[in-house]
């Protein structure tokens, strides 16, 4: 049975990624070639990747030398260096939005780049998982959202199963509880 996963901000072929995101790597093509190693280590062919934008930028080479190489049926959240990709790459994707509501098991999960502070069904239970910081807002969680970006994550995609249980150690939603709206003390 196909898995399903989920990553952001791969940046391939992107040399300056390296030292902006103080990525352990020593060229963009050590960089390239242990992103894919690390993908493919964990994705299967059949399996479904939902990559949250940023896939590819500055490289020389088109993002679909890069999306050829890799495991599974690859789905893009755009991101805001994936206009070239978009342009020129669009065959290798499953499908392109911009953001997307998606359903796993019940759980229903909103699918953007960016963070947000708020999204669809927040404070009924419904997930957010995002890319662009980098890592940034790790250590300042909000709720059940997350950063899926490799940065985050050890260079690699994360299963839905674990993120599942990372949810799980998440506080619901902190404007609501049981049902009724917290007033804000000033």
């Amino acid at each position: 049975m196909p898995d399903t996963f989920f990553t952001s901000d791969t940046h391939f072929g992107h040399q300056s990624i390296i030292r902006l995101s103080n990525r352990p790597f020593n060229t963009v093509s050590d960089m390239n070639e242990a992103l894919i190693s690390n993908w493919n280590a964990v994705i299967r062919p059949q399996d479904t990747v939902w990559h949250l934008g940023d896939f590819s930028m500055g490289s020389d080479q088109p993002a679909s030398v890069f999306a050829d190489r890799l495991n599974g049926k690859i789905h893009l959240i755009q991101g805001n260096h994936d206009d070239k990709t978009v342009r020129d790459c669009a065959e290798s994707f499953e499908s392109i939005d911009v953001i997307r509501t998606i359903s796993l098991d019940s759980q229903r999960i909103v699918l953007c780049h960016y963070p947000m502070r708020e999204w669809d069904k927040a404070w009924r239970g419904s997930w957010h998982l995002f890319g662009h910081v980098h890592g940034r807002l790790d250590e300042t969680p909000f709720s059940k959202s997350l950063d899926v970006g490799v940065d985050s994550n050890q260079y690699r995609p994360l299963a839905f199963e674990e993120i599942r249980a990372i949810m799980q150690d998440k506080e619901d939603y902190p404007h609501f509880a049981g049902g009724e709206v917290r007033k804000r003390r000033i």
